[in-house]
């Protein structure tokens, strides 16, 4: 398991932890009994790492915090949980906050991968049809004592055109991996290239409802850990953020607060949350269920991200199949129907 912990572990570690806490056991003894069923050795390490901190009498953050396993705001959440007497809580809206994440994140997994895997074997079929194939039909024509369609010539041209430049595609794409993998391995590098990515395309579309999503993930979280409400808008900007745009909103959201506009108005004036959320929002602080609203409001955007990867997905796919299936057939009818005009001929 290593120094990073996934969103699934963290989503059951902090569901266990509540409801342990919840019966009155102690954190020293919630820790002893998880320690007890885990039957995995990198999550006992996991685990034997809060025993040294928690044994001195010092709170659970504070162990979470220098097992240096958990994320940050985990422990800055846990923590506030704990000042203002709302640890169960803050568990239960962390355990939410990280199914959450982990959803949207294979989600977002699966709309790279997929279109991703099409495209190469769309590409790696028209390649195999036109370097290799082709010139089998030409030499087939050749010996016939005539020629394949114009539209077969130029495609066997650049066919050839393509072998002959092979050394020098695979060192762009040897220059496209080693760029790709230096990012994954360098932070400064992949911090960079996602910046930019973010500043594109952070704010327009399915990005957009994205950082949205996470934003209101975020406050709800911070709510339910006892944050104020400033508070949690400045820690779900840093979270959510990173686009130019989005901070943007962020930062006129955080101005209307300070000013004394009230939470819902700000989210909406700011371009944050639509006109359902918001009023959703707003309801919750009439009735002083703001958390349960922010919850809600968290959960639903969720699932409208992933309704919208899913159907950007289902759009893509069938595309990609049909421009392959358009492709291959016009390859192959510019070979078939000229010599099927010349068996007929001969025939």
């Amino acid at each position: 398991m290593g120094k990073t912990l996934s969103n699934s572990y963290i989503t059951s570690f902090c569901m266990e932890l509540s409801m342990l806490l919840n019966a009155g056991i102690s954190p020293l003894d919630t820790i002893l009994m998880l320690i007890d069923d885990e039957r995995d050795k990198d999550g006992k390490a996991v685990l034997n790492s809060l025993l040294p901190p928690l044994e001195e009498g010092l709170p659970l953050s504070t162990a979470l915090k220098e097992s240096k396993y958990f994320p940050n705001y985990m422990v800055f959440m846990l923590e506030a949980g704990e000042t203002t007497g709302r640890q169960t809580e803050a568990l239960r809206a962390l355990a939410a906050h990280y199914e959450r994440q982990e959803r949207i994140s294979v989600a977002v997994k699966n709309a790279v991968l997929y279109p991703s895997v099409l495209l190469v074997l769309m590409v790696a079929v028209v390649l195999i049809l036109i370097i290799r194939v082709l010139p089998i039909f030409n030499d087939v024509f050749g010996r016939m004592g005539s020629q394949m369609s114009p539209l077969a010539q130029s495609l066997l041209g650049f066919g050839g055109a393509l072998s002959n430049a092979s050394a020098v595609i695979a060192v762009v794409f040897g220059a496209v991996f080693v760029v790709g993998f230096v990012s994954w391995l360098v932070p400064p590098v992949r911090l960079f290239l996602t910046r930019a990515f973010k500043n594109a395309f952070g704010g327009k579309g399915l990005m957009g409802e994205l950082a949205a999503s996470r934003f209101a993930s975020v406050m709800a979280l911070g709510i339910a850990s006892g944050l104020e409400t400033d508070k949690a808008v400045e820690m779900a900007s840093v979270l959510s953020g990173g686009a130019k745009a989005i901070d943007k909103k962020h930062k006129k959201c955080i101005e209307m607060l300070l000013s004394g506009e009230p939470l819902a108005d700000a989210m909406f004036d700011a371009g944050i949350f639509n006109t359902r959320n918001t009023r959703m929002l707003a309801l919750g602080a009439k009735s002083g269920m703001t958390d349960l609203a922010m919850a809600e409001i968290a959960e639903r955007s969720g699932r409208e991200v992933q309704d919208g990867i899913d159907r950007l997905i289902g759009k893509i796919e069938p595309t990609l199949v049909i421009i392959t299936s358009v492709i291959i057939g016009v390859i192959l009818f510019s070979v078939m129907l000229p010599l099927m005009g010349i068996m007929t001929s001969i025939g």
